[in-house]
């Protein structure tokens, strides 16, 4: 069942009982039962583990840290230790029917292979991440003339991972340019505040929303030219 059963366009994300991160529940509700997945950033494999043991998925997760990897194998979750720039290169087309990244997508060094890959080795890819178009977050910049700091931006930037930050038009904009088409989209902000972003809606969530959350599809293949005949 889904942890968004029953959810409008705009609704208040309530507490559920596996304890996941409010943006985690938001990926977790776009994953079907009993499919292939692959938990790219898994961290401690708790989004991991709710979708292998609730959801009856066959799930495996990549972790660039040992203690991330340590902390799924505890669990009982298989996981190895590898980076996304460079490690998804190495699983065969369709492998997966999904592939998760939960806010790693700005610690990345190639956002755009990243993605592409992603779509390569399984049709449909859930991405989130935190949105630096908040406004916050640019009132933060024109205030106090550093970085963005508020509360869902509160790492100093000399101690974040984060490499290419991103908002949520900027992220539009990159799927349009790869073709890869936005099924589904999620703006959350305050970790209870969500809001379903459909196309016309893109400038007011990269307004109001502090993380997206987005599902992705493969970009469709151009049609092979048939063989002239002479």
């Amino acid at each position: 069942m889904s942890l968004l059963a029953g959810a409008k366009s705009r609704f208040t994300l309530g507490d559920n009982e596996f304890g996941l991160r409010p943006d985690l529940a938001l990926v977790a509700s776009m994953i079907e039962p009993e499919t292939r997945l692959l938990d790219v950033g898994c961290g401690d494999g708790a989004l991991l583990d709710y979708l292998v043991n609730q959801k009856a998925c066959d799930g495996r997760g990549m972790e660039l840290s040992q203690k991330g990897v340590n902390a799924c194998v505890a669990r009982g979750l298989s996981a190895v230790q590898g980076d996304a720039d460079r490690h998804l290169v190495d699983y065969p087309d369709d492998s997966f029917d999904y592939v998760i990244l939960s806010q790693t997508l700005q610690a990345v060094r190639k956002p755009r292979e990243v993605l592409l890959q992603m779509l390569r080795i399984a049709d449909t890819a859930i991405v989130s991440f935190l949105n630096y178009g908040q406004w916050q977050a640019r009132m933060s910049v024109l205030s106090r003339g550093r970085m963005p700091h508020t509360r869902a931006l509160a790492t100093p930037w000399f101690e974040t991972e984060n490499i290419h930050p991103c908002t949520i038009k900027d992220f539009a904009d990159l799927a349009r340019i790869l073709g890869i088409k936005i099924e589904l989209g999620y703006g959350l902000s305050k970790d209870r505040d969500v809001t379903l972003i459909r196309g016309d809606q893109v400038g007011q969530a990269n307004l109001f929303a502090e993380q997206a959350v987005f599902k992705l599809l493969r970009p469709e293949q151009p049609k092979k030219k048939g063989r002239r005949r002479t």
